[in-house]
């Protein structure tokens, strides 16, 4: 089906104000992520005096979990259906991120351009070594175990999703920025999902319980705006589309959630978690 000038026109609309969209979008994400904390320190965190036996919570954060990967797991697969379906909607990629590099100036560009090291492989390498060290030489080895799993894990899958649907990235001319391998889905979106919030994680489990409780929200925000940042970057920098960022949340989100759980299995089946 051919593309009718109105949508897009409506499409290089959103690409020429990407950076009030993506400013918008972050705070619609934290109002979001705020009220999901709220409901899981409700229904899944144990109280001092409370009535539901202690199968009870583990049964609820298995739910809440299970929910995400559905979630995740269908927005994944309406963006990789919708491509599949025809040029449409890479024509429609294509149209916006155009219209993104050719509105935004290369001081933006340059901005979002450091800020997405921060999900580079060396990087993240890197980052799970040292975390995985300093839990290890903590005791904490399950968890130890549990982080490099996640971390290894989402490489792995987002290798194999690659190599399944291969997929060119962008071309601009004249682009500040450049990538190799296939486009879709992003690396890095994914890559920072599970690394900043598997992070946040075991930095809240690293702290007192009353510390955790106080720390909980401003750490999960955090992790929160920095994966979508740099999930971000990467249409800002111009060598991924939208739909690849977009792909890159879903199976991101979809992995932590599968981790997540795993190691509330553990935690409740194996006491202490080392």
């Amino acid at each position: 089906m051919p593309i009718d000038a109105a949508t897009t026109a409506l499409v290089q609309s959103l690409g020429a104000r990407a950076l009030p969209l993506y400013l918008a979008l972050l705070l619609l994400l934290l109002a979001a992520v705020t009220a999901l904390w709220w409901l899981a320190r409700r229904y899944t965190v144990p109280r001092r005096i409370s009535l539901r036996v202690p199968g009870a919570y583990l049964l609820m954060r298995l739910a809440f979990g299970f929910a995400v990967v559905l979630a995740a797991a269908a927005v994944f697969a309406e963006v990789a259906e919708a491509l599949g379906d025809g040029p449409r909607v890479g024509a429609l990629d294509q149209v916006f991120s155009a219209a993104v590099l050719q509105a935004i100036n290369p001081g933006v560009q340059r901005f979002f351009g450091a800020l997405t090291h921060l999900a580079d492989t060396p990087t993240l390498i890197g980052l799970g070594v040292v975390v995985a060290a300093l839990l290890w030489w903590r005791q904490r080895r399950w968890l130890a175990l549990a982080w490099v799993l996640s971390v290894a894990g989402n490489g792995l899958l987002n290798v194999t999703l690659k190599r399944i649907f291969a997929r060119t990235r962008p071309v601009h001319d004249d682009a500040l920025f450049s990538a190799q391998g296939f486009s879709f889905p992003s690396g890095h979106s994914s890559g920072a999902v599970v690394a900043y919030g598997m992070l946040a994680y075991v930095l809240l489990h690293s702290l007192s319980p009353g510390q955790a409780r106080r720390a909980s929200l401003p750490v999960v925000l955090a992790a929160g705006a920095l994966a979508f940042s740099i999930g971000c970057s990467r249409i800002f920098i111009g060598v991924h589309y939208a739909t690849d960022v977009l792909a890159g949340f879903a199976s991101g989100s979809a992995w932590l959630a599968v981790c997540l759980g795993s190691v509330a299995l553990t935690r409740h089946y194996q006491r202490p978690i080392a």
